[in-house]
């Protein structure tokens, strides 16, 4: 037999090529990244069942110019260099439009990655709201094993500011690194299944330096996050989701998040959503914790997050101050401290969410950029970003 399948004719390759080994790997990530499921165990968390309205296209707002770093370029060619999948753009709460990739569809799931930090933290804002929940109290109070790590002296706030002093580092790449460990612990990486995520975290050992002085940005820390939250409440993580978040926000949607050999949630990266539910969220943070009028996340919580909170002393002395100079980061949201007050969530291979609260605007970019982290493009995505609230 002879002939390409549907599946290769669409995406350029079989589905046998995509593997647990490559599935982070360009070209396999443009379809591995809207199907995880079917390589890393996952969790389901439902939705309302609320129906979604139709696709809304950008149409000649794709051959405007912006103006990045060498030179115009049209909002079609930046999106296609950029690798993105899909790009929903809100204004005033209403639709803009939408733009999706040839090989996603609308109303498909996306993993957002590093954006799930943030998700998680809202979780924590809603039960500090609820009395539950307390952001200064030891680790240890929640998770008493803890005791011996690097979080044996640190507080829920250095969690959720990555201010732990942790000694680890984010090497995406090195197959021998402590890094490819964590990801086996999660299922990620062939090979797991001996260690838990819980039994990894733990071992994990901290610097000298004092926590609380440096921004350093280490995904176990989110991970921890939401066995903290899981701790306080009582509850599955993918029932506080639900519960607390989701349905609340009616989202149209059902996400998903992956789970290691023991069920725990991977609460630093692996929660898959649609890039309209992603935007409401990004909405719903924007109005301050509230969705169609109902309160959802603490209207103090959410100034403090993306308005008022966190060390700019702190962010200077971290490696990411090249991207927002004047930036704090803040329960896992970034404050970029330009002067639209425009504050973000980011994930690695290109996810974006972009809130521009005096543009009145939200941005949801899911992407599969070839490499994990590109210091230049986030630059031009920013400058992009920015150019796109001025155009709406």
């Amino acid at each position: 037999m002879t002939g390409k399948t549907a599946f290769e004719t669409r995406y350029g390759f079989a589905r046998s090529a995509v593997l647990l080994s490559n599935w982070r790997e360009n070209p396999f990530n443009r379809w591995s990244f809207q199907n995880v499921g079917e390589l890393v165990p996952s969790a389901p968390v439902a939705a309302s069942g609320g129906t979604e309205p139709p696709r809304q296209e950008l149409g000649s707002l794709l051959g405007e110019k912006v103006s990045l770093a060498n030179g115009p370029e049209t909002v079609a060619a930046f999106l296609a260099r950029s690798d993105t999948d899909a790009l929903t753009i809100m204004k005033a709460g209403s639709i803009v439009g939408d733009w999706f990739a040839p090989h996603m569809d609308f109303g498909g799931r996306h993993i957002i990655f590093s954006i799930s930090k943030s998700f998680t933290a809202i979780l924590a804002g809603i039960l500090e709201g609820e009395g539950v929940f307390d952001p200064e109290a030891p680790v240890i109070s929640y998770i008493p094993e803890a005791k011996g790590s690097a979080y044996g002296d640190a507080s829920a706030r250095h969690v959720l500011d990555m201010s732990v002093s942790l000694d680890f580092e984010e090497a995406y790449l090195d197959p021998e690194s402590a890094f490819a460990r964590y990801r086996r612990a999660t299922l990620w990486n062939p090979g797991g299944g001996t260690e838990s995520l819980r039994e990894f975290i733990l071992t994990l050992q901290r610097l000298a330096e004092p926590h609380g002085q440096t921004f350093r940005y280490r995904s176990p820390n989110s991970d921890l996050l939401g066995m903290l939250v899981e701790r306080a409440s009582g509850q599955r993580l993918t029932d506080l989701l639900r519960e607390k978040l989701w349905l609340p926000l009616g989202a149209a949607s059902e996400a998903s998040i992956t789970v290691d050999m023991e069920g725990t949630a991977r609460t630093a990266g692996g929660i898959s959503v649609t890039p309209r539910d992603l935007a409401r969220v990004g909405e719903m943070m924007r109005q301050g914790g509230t969705a169609s009028g109902r309160r959802i996340v603490p209207e103090a919580w959410v100034r403090d997050t993306v308005e008022t909170g966190g060390s700019s002393e702190a962010w200077r002395r971290g490696t990411m101050a090249f991207l927002f100079p004047e930036g704090r980061y803040r329960n896992k949201w970034y404050q970029t401290g330009a002067q639209s007050g425009a504050f973000c969530g980011i994930g690695i291979h290109g996810q974006w969410l972009y809130v521009n609260p005096k543009a009145e605007v939200v941005i949801a970019k899911m992407s599969s950029q070839p490499v994990p982290v590109d210091d230049q493009l986030d630059v031009e995505a920013v400058a992009f970003f920015e150019a796109l609230s001025r155009m709406v």
